[in-house]
């Protein structure tokens, strides 16, 4: 069995070494961790490039990876601590975009300012404990190559966002987007597809069937 799990394994061991690296009643990893550790943790491929001011929340735990040629802006924040976060090559995370895994972004993906992917949600069922103590649950975010998203668009848990489809500014996605639709509104509704027949953009009829849950 190796180190990792051993600590893995023994709940107390985990504890300690988490608290090692992350204070108490924090989310952002201690200051020796960030400069000594989160920079060998994320998977840097050839020519990518991650802006100074990116905040990297970075855990060993889970994996991080930027593919080649892919440009993460000023003042994102990609976080790993619940899930890992794989981002494909030639995409560009654009101006103070959020990404908390579990999330994977495809190749030559385009992101536009203040996009937010959050794969975990907390959990708020029970009434008498207030949400933020009531621990969290994941799904992973899948976005397939050569999406563009809008400025200001909500990715929520569990989405997956078919390949070359188009999500308009300000949407919040919460169903899952066909390949080569568009998608505007909160929630997000499907107003066009792509049709390979006509070779066209067409309008999307309402009475078709609907934005399905995978």
């Amino acid at each position: 069995m190796g180190l990792r799990s051993s600590i893995l394994n023994n709940p107390s061991l985990k504890k300690k070494v988490y608290r090692l690296m992350m204070p108490k009643n924090d989310y952002r990893p201690r200051l020796w961790f960030r400069i000594f550790v989160i920079p060998f943790i994320c998977k840097k491929g050839r020519g990518a490039l991650i802006r100074k001011s990116v905040r990297l929340d970075l855990l060993p735990n889970n994996s991080c990876s930027i593919g080649d040629r892919t440009i993460i802006e000023d003042f994102s924040i990609i976080n790993n601590t619940v899930g890992a976060v794989r981002i494909g090559s030639n995409s560009i995370i654009g101006l103070s975009n959020v990404v908390i895994g579990p999330v994977t972004v495809g190749n030559n993906v385009l992101f536009a300012q203040h996009v937010v992917l959050s794969g975990l949600n907390h959990n708020f069922q029970d009434v008498t404990i207030a949400p933020v103590q009531q621990g969290i649950t994941t799904g992973e975010i899948i976005v397939e190559d050569d999406v563009w998203i809008g400025a200001n668009a909500t990715i929520t848990a569990g989405i997956r966002i078919g390949r070359h489809a188009v999500i308009g500014a300000g949407s919040v996605v919460t169903k899952d987007v066909p390949p080569y639709s568009v998608v505007v509104g909160n929630p997000g509704k499907i107003i066009k597809q792509y049709n390979r027949e006509e070779n066209t953009w067409k309008k999307y009829a309402e009475n078709s069937r609907q934005i399905t849950n995978r």
